[in-house]
């Protein structure tokens, strides 16, 4: 197993002054854990990136902090929604002598006869698997074979993948992970456009609708408010 390692600070800022770790280039995180409790770290961002690349969630991850070692998971983080910087990120601290529980990522490889052939659309059901291992048995990544896919009908499920020594699946073995949808026809694009153009009108039509109606009401609203000729004179 290949170790990957990054170098993280004890940090003290906590809540809105994190802020200001995160314009220094820093990323918020916290450790926790087998046999320590919760601490407030922080790491660089452009070394985390690196690290995340190669180790993701399901690697184990040698996570130095005031000269002592820890072997840890990525087991959460956090993203801005519209930059998708990483904004906080959770380290679980783990025994490297009892089976985890881990998410490992599902990677597509080969082209589908299906798609290639046929026109279809590859789609991936499934990007991850939960499984139950050592953690020095965990990888990063686990390979999803498609050229299997010929045909519109075929399907690789978890029990197709080939799972590496040592890593026991937990997600049943009958779940889908990828399949080739074929292409639509021209009888149901046709059927989609006009099923667009139904519901355009109809939001155009009810907005009319709405406005002549809002309209008749205020007109009538204004005549019962207008005085009558009976009314002028009697107020005279």
């Amino acid at each position: 197993m290949q170790t990957q390692s990054i170098t993280a600070q004890k940090r003290e800022e906590v809540g809105k002054k994190t802020n200001q770790l995160r314009e220094a280039g820093l990323v918020p995180a916290v450790m926790y854990g087998f046999e320590t409790e919760p601490t407030n770290i922080s790491v660089a961002q452009n070394d985390f990136d690196r690290l995340y690349e190669q180790a993701g969630e399901s690697t184990v991850i040698e996570l130095e902090v005031a000269g002592e070692k820890h072997s840890v998971l990525i087991q959460d983080i956090q993203r801005n929604p519209l930059t998708d910087f990483v904004t906080h990120i959770d380290f679980r601290r783990i025994n490297m002598k009892e089976k985890v529980e881990a998410e490992i990522e599902l990677v597509i490889e080969g082209i589908a006869p299906a798609v290639k052939e046929l026109g279809g659309t590859l789609v991936q059901v499934r990007e991850d698997i939960e499984v139950l291992a050592l953690p020095n048995a965990l990888v990063r990544s686990i390979a999803v074979d498609v050229t299997k896919l010929v045909t519109f009908d075929d399907v690789v499920r978890v029990g197709d993948l080939t799972i590496p020594e040592g890593i026991e699946v937990k997600t049943e073995a009958d779940k889908t992970v990828a399949l080739v949808q074929p292409p639509r026809t021209e009888a149901e694009l046709e059927a989609l456009d006009e099923e667009v153009v139904e519901d355009v009108e109809g939001v155009e039509v009810e907005g009319e609708k709405t406005e002549d109606e809002d309209g008749d009401e205020k007109s009538e609203e204004k005549k019962e408010e207008k005085p009558t000729e009976g009314e002028t004179k009697a107020a005279e």
